[in-house]
C-alpha cells in the first residue's frame, strides 16, 4: 500500500429516482440495491481499499448520514468521516476534501469517487486507478476515469479526448452534458468519446492549484479556516461557512483546464441512477423481470423489476414494463418509461402526505 494514496467517497446525495426505497432519512447509497451482500457505499469502500490505505480513505457525507457511515463502514474513524452541514454540488465537498489531505500530506494523490456506482469487474478498476495515479504522480494532471460506450445514452455526460495512440492517458478536448439521442449517436460513431462516470483522480497540489486559479472565491473561502482543518474547530467553521460556498459542480470551471485527461477504462461500469438502470443488472427470469427480496407468482408478465421486503408474496398478472418497489410505509407501480417523473412524484406525495414519506 502506498501511503501517499488517499481516497475520497461521496456519500451525501439523497437518490431520489430510487424513491420509495431511497428516502432523504436513508438515501440508496445506504441500501443493498443489487442484493449483493453489501451497501453500495460497503462495495464502493471495499473496492477502494484494495488500493488505498483504509486509514487514507475519507467519506463526504451530510450531516444526516454520520450514524450511518458509522454503522455501516464500522473501520472509518471520526476523522475520516467529513461532514458537510449543507447540501452543495460537488466542487465545494472536493476542495475541502483537498485541502484536509493536503494539510496532512502535501505529496498525496486522491481519487474522488461516488458511493453508489456498480462496477462489475473491480481488478480492472484497481488497474485503471493505478494508471491513473502514476500518470498524476509524473505530471500534474486533472484525470479523470472515462467509460466507453455501448451505446448512444442520452443519460450521461460525455467526454471528447485527443485519440492519440502512444498513451492511454488522453488529453480532453471537451465535456458534453446529456446530448440528445442523434448526438449520442454521432459521438459514438466518431470513436473518440467516452461516458463521463465522475470518478476523478489528481494531486493534491493540481487540484488545489486550480481551485485557486479558477474558483478563486470558493479557494479563498476555504483557505481561511486552515488552521481549523483536521482539528476540533473544523465542523464549528464548516458549520458558519459552508454554506457560503457556491453550489457548483466540479466539472464546470475546473475541468476546462488545460491539463485535464481522461482514461478510458476497462471495467463496466453503471451510475445505478434510476430502477431502470438498476434493471439491466441484475439477472432476469424468461420474460425479462427482475425480482429483488419477493417471493414471486407471475403470469402475463414481462419486462418489469420488482422489488419489496424481504420475503414479501407477489403475485403479478398482466403487467408489461413496470416498476414495482415497496417499503414499509409506500408502494410504487410505476411505468418503466416515465421513471424520470419518479422525483416529481416524490415531491408530491412529500407535500401531500408528509416528509417522512419522502
Amino acid at each position: 500500500m502506498n501511503s501517499n494514496y488517499y481516497a475520497v467517497i461521496m456519500a451525501g446525495g439523497v437518490g431520489s429516482r430510487f424513491w420509495p426505497v431511497s428516502k432523504k432519512s436513508f438515501p440508496k447509497q445506504f441500501h443493498d440495491m443489487l442484493g449483493s451482500g453489501q451497501t453500495l457505499i460497503q462495495k464502493t469502500y471495499s473496492r477502494l481499499k484494495k488500493i488505498v490505505p483504509e486509514e487514507n480513505i475519507l467519506v463526504l457525507t451530510n450531516s444526516l448520514y454520520e450514524d450511518l457511515v458509522k454503522e455501516q463502514l464500522p473501520k472509518i474513524t471520526q476523522n475520516q468521516i467529513v461532514l458537510e452541514p449543507a447540501m452543495r454540488n460537488t466542487a465545494p465537498c472536493i476542495l475541502l476534501a483537498a485541502l484536509k489531505i493536503q494539510k496532512e500530506n502535501s505529496d498525496a494523490l486522491m481519487v474522488v469517487a461516488p458511493s453508489d456506482h456498480w462496477i462489475e469487474d473491480e481488478d480492472a478498476f484497481t488497474r485503471n486507478l493505478q494508471t491513473a495515479y502514476d500518470a498524476c504522480q509524473r505530471e500534474e494532471l486533472l484525470m479523470t476515469l472515462g467509460i466507453k460506450p455501448t451505446f448512444p445514452n442520452t443519460g450521461y455526460g460525455y467526454i471528447q479526448y485527443k485519440d492519440e495512440k502512444i498513451s492511454a492517458v488522453k488529453k480532453v478536448l471537451k465535456f458534453t452534458e446529456k446530448p440528445d439521442y442523434a448526438t449520442a449517436k454521432s459521438f459514438l460513431a466518431e470513436g473518440n468519446y467516452a461516458w463521463n462516470a465522475g470518478i476523478f483522480i489528481w494531486s493534491v497540489k493540481a487540484i488545489t492549484k486550480a481551485f485557486e486559479e479558477f474558483m478563486p472565491e470558493m479557494y479563498q473561502l476555504f483557505v481561511e479556516g486552515i488552521e481549523k482543518l483536521n482539528t476540533e474547530k473544523e465542523q464549528a467553521f464548516l458549520e458558519e461557512n459552508y454554506a457560503k460556498a457556491e453550489n457548483v459542480s466540479i466539472d464546470y470551471g475546473i475541468m476546462e483546464a488545460e491539463n485535464v485527461c481522461v482514461l478510458p477504462a476497462d471495467f463496466d461500469w453503471n451510475d445505478l441512477g434510476s430502477w431502470g438502470s438498476l434493471h439491466k443488472e441484475l439477472p432476469h427470469d424468461e420474460n425479462d423481470n427482475v425480482v429483488i427480496n419477493a417471493k414471486l407468482y407471475l403470469e402475463n408478465a414481462s419486462g418489469n423489476i420488482i422489488r419489496t421486503q424481504k420475503d414479501k408474496v407477489v403475485a403479478i398478472d398482466g403487467l408489461k414494463d413496470f416498476i414495482v418497489v415497496e417499503n414499509k410505509d409506500v408502494l410504487l407501480i410505476f411505468p418503466k418509461e416515465k421513471e424520470q417523473e419518479i422525483k416529481k412524484i416524490r415531491e408530491i406525495i412529500q407535500a401531500k402526505f408528509g416528509e417522512e414519506l419522502g
